[in-house]
């Protein structure tokens, strides 16, 4: 089982570090499965709107909802983030090389969103790869059962770990 997670302390940080890895996944022929995030700033909030984009060039998903300027709630559309698995499900009979998830979110801490299908994914040895966040930190160690791996936040440190877990082949690097 081959289970990573990368953590940062700036907003966006983590988003743009896997987008960044799985361009350059798909530059070197690996074959990656799961969704990355963009976050885009709204004209009418301080807030941002965040849509992933399913893997490798899949449908974008808007996974954020606006709720008003004075709204406190989760801006999580709940709708959107499982359309979104289920897309990546979808393209998982053609054996991606790896799962990457931008995000072990509450959702994912609730038993939620791609949770069973990160569950799945070890289950058949894909290696997956995760944003996690500090509110879910402990919930995802409980999920993981300590079994994974907290990497570096930079592309280098991913790019290495990807190297040592992904089989050599035509769809290796």
């Amino acid at each position: 089982m081959s289970l990573a997670y990368v953590m940062t302390d700036e907003p966006g940080a983590t988003d743009r570090l896997l987008c960044d890895f799985a361009a350059l996944c798909a530059a070197r022929g690996r074959r990656a499965a799961g969704v990355v995030q963009t976050n885009t700033d709204c004209t009418d909030s301080r807030l941002c709107d965040m849509d992933v984009r399913v893997l490798p060039n899949g449908a974008v998903f808007r996974i954020s909802q606006s709720l008003g300027a004075n709204a406190r709630g989760c801006r999580l559309d709940p709708a959107a983030l499982e359309q979104a698995v289920a897309a990546v499900e979808a393209g998982l009979p053609h054996r991606p090389d790896l799962l990457i998830a931008n995000k072990f979110g509450k959702h994912e801490a609730n038993g939620r969103g791609f949770r069973d299908l990160i569950a799945h994914c070890l289950a058949d040895g894909i290696p997956v790869l995760l944003g996690v966040n500090r509110g879910n930190h402990a919930s995802f160690l409980k999920f993981s059962g300590g079994l994974a791996m907290q990497l570096d936040a930079s592309e280098q440190a991913l790019d290495n770990w990807a190297q040592e877990v992904l089989p050599r082949g035509p769809h290796a690097a």
